[in-house]
């Protein structure tokens, strides 16, 4: 993984995390596989890529890849870690999180779009609103619009 810290601001993508939880015998490697593949396109950089356990007892641990050796694509992601995701996040994250259950937690930079960015910044673009719309939201949208429903819909909101 690249050092972030060698990267200037005019060059990086937007950068995102997602926190995703699993049942703990639930682990088919499937998506990993395909975070292997979106690397080794150029569309991602790994910024952090953390593994944080909720046991049943309540108590939160961060998990290590070395201790994942069952997991042999975990290897690659070893030392991804820019240093992002602290301590104070991970607990946060182990609140949210079920007992008996496990959490990947990656940050990720969106190299895909560095050019883009940096051509609108030199124009003197500024990112002035952005987010995520989850998939159902599309998909309930999609839904009203095919019912004729009337609804009116909006996909970005007043701050």
């Amino acid at each position: 993984m690249d050092d972030l810290e060698q990267t200037t601001l005019d060059e990086l993508g937007p950068i995102d995390f997602f926190v995703i939880e699993f049942p703990e015998s639930h682990l088919t490697g499937e998506g990993l596989l395909a975070l292997v593949e979106l690397v080794d396109r150029g569309i991602i950089r790994v910024l952090d890529l953390v593994f944080v356990e909720r046991r049943s007892d309540g108590t939160t641990v961060r998990l290590h890849l070395d201790e994942q050796d069952h997991r042999p694509v975990l290897a690659q992601f070893t030392g991804a870690s820019s240093g992002l995701v602290g301590d104070d996040d991970l607990t946060v994250i182990g609140e949210i999180l079920e007992p008996g259950t496990w959490a990947a937690v990656l940050v990720y930079e969106n190299t895909w779009a560095a050019p883009l960015g940096r051509a609108l910044r030199r124009a003197g673009g500024q990112l002035v609103a952005g987010g995520r719309i989850p998939v159902q939201a599309i998909l309930a949208v999609l839904d009203d619009i095919e019912a004729d429903s009337g609804t009116d819909h909006r996909l970005v909101e007043r701050a």
